[in-house]
């Protein structure tokens, strides 16, 4: 999201995740990171946590407005412990690093966006 900007970002569960499927989310939100002001991207995505590896990859199936068309997003997010995760990624066209801080209901994550700039975001959720 550029500064000025108010995009709506929403995520459905339609199936959580158990020992033997993978979660299945659709969703909206901003296009990537450096598309312009307004485009929208609609996913859904698949995750699955690796048993006892502290690793969950995701591949989305991503409609960009930007683009016009489909691209196929993917990463994973990596467990270290006590809130903090990495989440390697590429969303289509290019790849990123993010470093989250999460607790409860609030979270902090750097961005090294294209592997060029650093960025930082916050949350929290209701």
């Amino acid at each position: 999201m550029a500064v000025g900007e108010l995009d709506p970002v929403a995520t459905w569960f339609l199936l959580t995740e158990s020992q033997r499927r993978p979660a299945l989310f659709l969703g909206t939100s901003s296009d990537r990171i450096g598309s312009p002001k307004g485009a929208q991207c609609y996913y859904l995505t698949l995750a699955k946590r690796l048993g006892p590896v502290p690793v969950a990859p995701y591949l989305s199936l991503n409609y960009s407005e930007w683009d016009s068309g489909f691209n196929l997003p993917f990463g994973a997010q990596v467990d270290l412990g006590r809130g903090v995760s990495l989440r390697p990624m590429y969303d289509g066209e290019r790849t990123h690093l993010l470093a989250l801080f999460a607790r409860e209901r609030a979270s902090v994550t750097f961005i090294w966006a294209w592997l060029e700039r650093a960025g930082i975001a916050v949350s929290a959720g209701f």
